[in-house]
C-alpha cells in the first residue's frame, strides 16, 4: 500500500510498527486471515471506512471489512437499519469535532480559509439563487392570486407571498440549492482527497482534518446561509410585487402594505434559524460522505449523489420539525 510506504518513510520504525499493529493493518489482516479477505470463509458483503484506536486519536483506515452475508430479507433490512444508525452517529461525532475546532477559526490560516470558503459558497452563489427566488416568488404569486381574484381578495397576495418565503420558501429554497450546488461541490472534494490518500497524509503529518477542512466550510455556511436566505425572500418578495402589478392589478403600495401588515418578526427569526440549521446540515452530510469515500472515481460520484439526496431528505424533514416546534 501506498499508505504504508509513507508511513515508513515518515516515521520511526517502532511509532511505524505500533501504527500498522493498532489500525493500518488491522483491518487487512483480519481479513486474509478469515480466508482470502472473507469473513468466516464464505463470501462476504464489504463496508468501507474501518476505524481503528490508537492512543487518544482514532485512524481511519478506510480499508473494507468483510461481513457474512445476511441469510434472509430480514437480516439485510436489520443490517441497513444499524448501518444507517452507525453513518448517522459518525456524522454526529463529526459535527461534535468540528464544532470543538471553532475555537481556531481565527487563526491566520483558518481564517483565511473560512473567508474563502465565505466567497465560494455564498458570493458565487448569489447567480443561481437570483434566478430561483425571483421564479419562486411570481409563481407564489400567480397561484395565490388566481385564487384570491376568484373573491375579490388578490390585493392580499402580499401577505401570502411573504409569510410563505419567511417562513419555508425562503430557507427551503435556499437550503436546496446549496446542498445541489456547493453540497455536492465539498463531497466531490473531499472524496477525491479521500482516494488519492491526502486525507492519510494530512493525518500522518499531525494535521488535523477535520480542522483544517471541515470546520472553515462548517463556520463559512453557517454564517452565510442566513444572507442567503435574507437575500432570497427579499428577491422573493419582489417577484411578486411584479406579478401582482402586471397580471393582477394590484398597485405596489398595496402589495407592499399588505407585506408588512401581517408578517410577523417571529416569521423572519424562525426562518433564519432554519437557514443555520440547513447550512449545518449540508456541510456535515458532504464531508461525511466524501470521508467514507472508496473505490476511486466511481466512489466520488456515489459520494456526491449521496450526499445530495440525504441533504435534500434531511432539509426536508427538519423544516417540518422546526415548523412545528414554533408554530403550534
Amino acid at each position: 500500500m501506498v499508505l504504508r510506504a509513507v508511513l515508513a518513510c515518515s516515521c520511526t520504525p517502532r511509532l511505524c510498527d505500533n501504527l500498522i499493529a493498532h489500525g493500518l493493518g488491522a483491518s487487512s489482516t483480519a481479513g486474509e486471515n478469515a480466508g482470502g479477505g472473507q469473513a468466516l470463509g464464505k463470501p462476504g458483503t464489504r463496508v468501507y471506512g474501518s476505524a481503528r484506536y490508537f492512543g487518544r486519536r482514532t485512524i481511519h483506515t478506510r480499508e473494507p471489512e468483510y461481513l457474512v452475508p445476511p441469510v434472509n430479507t430480514w437480516a439485510r433490512i436489520g443490517r441497513q437499519v444499524l448501518t444507517a444508525l452507525r453513518d448517522t452517529g459518525r456524522a454526529l461525532v463529526l459535527l461534535a469535532e468540528a464544532t470543538s475546532q471553532v475555537v481556531f477559526v481565527f487563526s491566520r490560516q483558518n481564517r483565511n480559509d473560512t473567508l474563502h470558503q465565505m466567497f465560494q459558497s455564498g458570493i458565487k452563489s448569489l447567480g443561481v439563487i437570483t434566478v430561483v427566488a425571483l421564479f419562486t416568488g411570481m409563481i407564489l404569486a400567480l397561484q395565490t392570486g388566481l385564487e384570491l381574484r376568484r373573491y375579490g381578495q388578490e390585493a392580499f397576495i402580499g401577505s401570502a407571498v411573504t409569510i410563505s418565503l419567511l417562513r419555508e420558501m425562503g430557507p427551503f429554497m435556499t437550503g436546496l440549492i446549496i446542498a445541489a450546488s456547493v453540497g455536492s461541490a465539498i463531497a466531490a472534494q473531499m472524496g477525491t482527497m479521500v482516494v488519492s490518500e491526502e486525507i492519510a497524509a494530512l493525518e500522518i503529518m499531525s494535521i488535523n482534518p477535520v480542522r483544517f477542512l471541515v470546520m472553515p466550510r462548517l463556520v463559512a455556511l453557517a454564517l452565510m446561509m442566513p444572507f442567503l436566505t435574507l437575500y432570497t425572500n427579499a428577491i422573493g418578495i419582489l417577484g411578486g410585487a411584479i406579478v401582482g402589478f402586471t397580471q393582477l392589478d394590484v398597485t405596489f403600495i398595496a402589495y407592499f402594505d399588505n407585506c408588512t401588515r401581517y408578517a410577523e418578526n417571529k416569521d423572519l427569526l424562525v426562518g433564519l434559524f432554519k437557514s443555520f440549521v440547513f447550512g449545518v446540515i449540508v456541510v456535515i452530510v458532504a464531508c461525511h460522505q466524501g470521508f467514507a469515500t472508496t473505490e476511486g472515481a466511481i466512489g466520488v460520484g456515489r459520494a456526491t449523489r449521496r450526499t445530495v439526496i440525504i441533504s435534500f431528505l434531511t432539509i426536508l424533514t427538519m423544516g417540518y420539525f422546526i415548523t412545528r416546534m414554533f408554530y403550534r
